[in-house]
């Protein structure tokens, strides 16, 4: 329920909006009216607010059970009771034919009036204009000239056209001139210059004589779009018209050519006025003062203005603001603060544009910023908005550019001091940058909480932070252990479709030195996704992470994830994650990662190789440690095989060395004869015999050299165990007997 105005204190308007009808028709409104009656309009005025609608049923029988008692009723609250409905269409037009119109007597010229200027919107005026009518009221010149006021004010102009052009002849109201002035003011001001001429040229046939009223009005309106010619044509036809233009005409006229920057012709109707005997005022003086200044020639702007004085006119605080601004604008700051000065010294008030005119030239001097900053002090005591709200930024950066970041933060911080200032976005970002420059970060900090607590990078409205003004702050974060606040920072800017390399790899870094792996893991899924391009250092920085923490399956992840990127591993990482799964027992997934070092081409930590490589034949996964064997002679790389056939056989693994063995021997590997023995025992032993006879027969076919009590031990085996076939081969093999090459090692296979 909106609150009474404080005009009036009726009653009724701190009633629900469910009570309004009952206490309309009630004895004790009438006796508060008569106490009251200055509140009416503002009462329709509440009235005209929307408001709960009642249900027509309930309005339609409050009103004929009273209708009777109400016919005796005053004249105020038949309005008042009219009003109420007007502005509530739907229940109005459910209500029974005649049950209020029969209540409602008429409005007097002075209420109507009272109501259309009360009015807090002029549609709501539009919408009571028309409908006082149905009261019987009739319009007359005074409230047509009021509504046509208000309609071309507020950019009605079709409406007020219609009014004026339609409904008065209709209703036989003579227009006046001032009506068509102010329909042409109002196409002057939506730049229509078309409609203006097209009124203007039919003011006689409706009957208006054109004077001095609407010649102005359309100067100004054509003027206001640039149309000089068409002002001088005018001017012409004005005077042949009889019309003699008087001093407001010539100040419109100066004012539309000086707008255009046509000072030649400004020039000349100055003359002509003079040659009229019309004596230019202080507006006139102040008018060729801006065109000079808007035409950028400072010397007959100083002309102008001291003709004024010898005129008689002492400037004023306008032509002073026009003066400095001028000055500031051609770059002499200097005679700027000299009329400032001399501004003050002649008692003339500051305002919010003589501000505005003299700032920009002081913000924008590196060297002046102390003067700017005493100017700015000189608003905040005087209570002065600024026009121009940039020259806050402006200002912070002449004196962070200077070295004086204290001066630059006190600016920063009297900025909340004004009213409807909010501070840019990039006010923070100078401040940030040239504060980590000056290695001032604890107040780079408070600055960045502040930032954070507002909430104003969020604003679709506001410009990106720059990479410089942001990547200092978020590296000092990160470099000292504050990485969460450093991407809570950077989340926002990313809100605003930053993806910065640098500022991601630093986050990285930052959550891996803090041993927040996961943390930097999904930094990076991040970067990955947005296309990103990653820095190697922070990878190793995030592996390193993982193996501080004990967690060397994630340490794998990203190494893999590195090399996914195109960073090619130290062979020291590539140690340090192998060495950490080997100890963790994970001896497959350090041979996955032995086999992703081999295929990149680094050969070092050949020691570490030749152990996950035993303990894969120890825990029987021979396939795959012949596999990583093979890449390493197909990438060239030095393999000890005797090393791992005497561990073996020294760990009793009879099958597992065999299969080397045979690996060996296909591959044509450099491999021992003492190995082969020492394997050819470890068979035998192990009750073996078939195998060692296989491994026996192509050593001999390789034309290799074998012991020869251990080959007649194994022909006994052979013997005892029916390989009667398999030992003669045998025998006569090592008696030089059988076919040598490979043919008899053919032989030997289809014996076995």
């Amino acid at each position: 329920m909106r609150s009474s105005h404080p005009r009036h204190h009726l009653p009724l308007i701190a009633l629900p909006p469910q009570t309004h009808l009952p206490f309309l028709l009630s004895p004790q409104f009438i006796l508060s009216w008569k106490t009251n009656k200055n509140a009416m309009p503002h009462l329709l005025c509440e009235l005209s607010q929307p408001a709960e609608s009642l249900s027509a049923t309930e309005i339609s029988s409050s009103i004929d059970h009273e209708q009777d008692r109400l016919r005796s009723s005053t004249l105020i609250m038949e309005c008042r009771l009219d009003s109420f409905f007007m502005h509530r269409r739907t229940c109005f037009v459910s209500l029974k034919p005649n049950s209020i119109r029969s209540l409602a007597l008429s409005f007097d010229q002075s209420l109507v009036l009272a109501v259309l200027r009360g009015a807090r919107h002029p549609d709501h005026a539009l919408q009571f204009f028309r409908w006082v009518e149905k009261t019987g009221f009739r319009h007359d010149p005074d409230t047509y000239r009021e509504i046509i006021l208000l309609l071309a004010r507020a950019s009605m102009l079709n409406h007020a056209r219609c009014i004026l052009l339609d409904d008065m002849p209709d209703r036989l109201v003579p227009p006046s001139e001032d009506m068509f002035a102010a329909l042409i003011e109002g196409y002057g001001c939506a730049r229509i210059p078309q409609e203006v001429v097209k009124i203007f040229r039919r003011l006689p046939e409706l009957g208006v004589t054109r004077t001095v009223r609407s010649y102005d009005a359309v100067f100004k309106a054509i003027l206001r779009s640039g149309r000089v010619a068409m002002a001088r044509r005018l001017f012409n036809a004005m005077l042949a018209e009889g019309v003699l233009p008087v001093l407001s005409t010539y100040n419109t006229l100066l004012w539309g050519f000086c707008l255009s920057i046509k000072m030649e012709t400004a020039q000349r109707f100055l003359a002509d006025m003079k040659e009229r005997g019309i004596a230019p005022d202080l507006v006139t003086y102040n008018t060729m003062l801006n065109g000079w200044v808007r035409a950028k020639k400072m010397d007959d702007a100083e002309k102008v203005f001291a003709e004024m004085t010898v005129a008689g006119f002492a400037p004023n605080s306008i032509s002073y603001n026009i003066m400095i601004k001028g000055y500031v604008c051609s770059g002499r700051v200097d005679d700027g603060l000299r009329m400032f000065s001399e501004m003050g010294e002649k008692g003339l008030r500051f305002s919010e544009k003589t501000f505005a005119a003299l700032m920009p030239g002081l913000c924008d001097d590196v060297g002046r910023a102390a003067e700017a900053r005493k100017a700015l002090n000189e608003m905040a005591k005087l209570q002065l908005t600024p026009i121009d709200k940039s020259i806050f930024l402006r200002l912070v950066t002449s004196l962070c550019e200077s070295g004086d970041l204290e001066g630059a933060l006190e600016v920063h911080r009297k900025t909340s001091q004004f009213n409807h200032v909010v501070v840019d976005p990039m006010q923070y970002g100078v401040l940030l940058e040239s504060l980590c420059k000056g290695e001032k970060h604890e107040s780079a900090i408070a600055l960045l909480d502040e930032l954070l607590e507002k909430g104003t990078m969020q604003s679709p409205q506001y410009p990106t932070l720059e990479p410089s003004a942001y990547n200092p702050m978020i590296e000092y974060l990160c470099d000292h252990g504050d990485t969460k606040k450093a991407e809570a920072f950077f989340r926002q800017l990313m809100k605003k479709g930053v993806d910065d390399k640098v500022a991601f790899n630093s986050l990285i870094c930052g959550h891996a030195k803090e041993g927040m792996p996961e943390a930097a893991s999904e930094i990076l899924t991040i970067m990955t996704h947005h296309g990103v391009p990653t820095d190697a250092d922070s990878y190793v920085l995030l592996v390193e992470s993982f193996l501080k923490k004990s967690e060397p399956a994630d340490a794998r992840t990203a190494l893999d994830s590195m090399m996914e990127q195109g960073h090619l591993p130290s062979a020291s990482l590539f140690r340090s994650v192998m060495v950490a799964l080997f100890d963790d027992g994970r001896f497959q997934t350090a041979s996955r990662v032995m086999k992703s070092m081999i295929e990149k081409g680094v050969k070092e930590n050949m020691d570490m190789v030749h152990k996950i490589l035993e303990a894969l034949f120890m825990r029987g996964h021979v396939e795959e440690a012949l596999g990583r064997i093979n890449l390493m002679i197909m990438n060239d790389c030095t393999l000890d095989i005797d090393r791992l056939l005497i561990t073996l056989c020294d760990s009793d693994k009879a099958i597992e060395a065999q299969k080397l063995v045979e690996f060996a021997l296909e591959r044509d590997c450099d491999v021992s004869f003492s190995s082969y023995d020492r394997v050819l025992d470890v068979l035998y032993t192990a009750g073996k015999t078939l195998p060692a006879y296989s491994i026996l027969c192509k050593i001999k076919a390789k034309g290799g050299v074998v012991d020869k009590k251990g080959c007649d031990a194994i022909i006994k085996s052979l013997i005892a165990e029916g390989n009667t076939k398999q030992a003669d081969i045998l025998s006569r093999i090592l008696a030089g007997k059988a076919s040598s090459g490979k043919s008899g090692e053919r032989i030997a296979m289809d014996a076995f």
